[in-house]
């Protein structure tokens, strides 16, 4: 679950916001007059995402092959 913030208060306080994502490892919504505009997160947390889509990425694709040969 992600949390909420605007750019400017992430801006103002971006350490205090840093500290929260490494200790949390989820991302965090910056808004723009109001509206979601981008996603920040720690890098270690970013990692393992890349890390489990490529892992589904395989999953799907020895699904299909399998698919395949039926």
């Amino acid at each position: 679950v992600e949390t909420y913030s605007s750019l400017t208060d992430f801006q103002r306080n971006t350490k205090t916001h840093i500290e929260r994502l490494r200790k949390t490892g989820r991302p965090q919504v910056l808004t723009v007059n109001g509206k979601a505009e981008i996603v920040v997160q720690d890098a270690e947390s970013y990692q393992k995402l890349l890390e489990e889509l490529d892992h589904l990425e395989a999953v799907a694709g020895v699904r299909r092959g399998l698919e395949d040969v039926r």
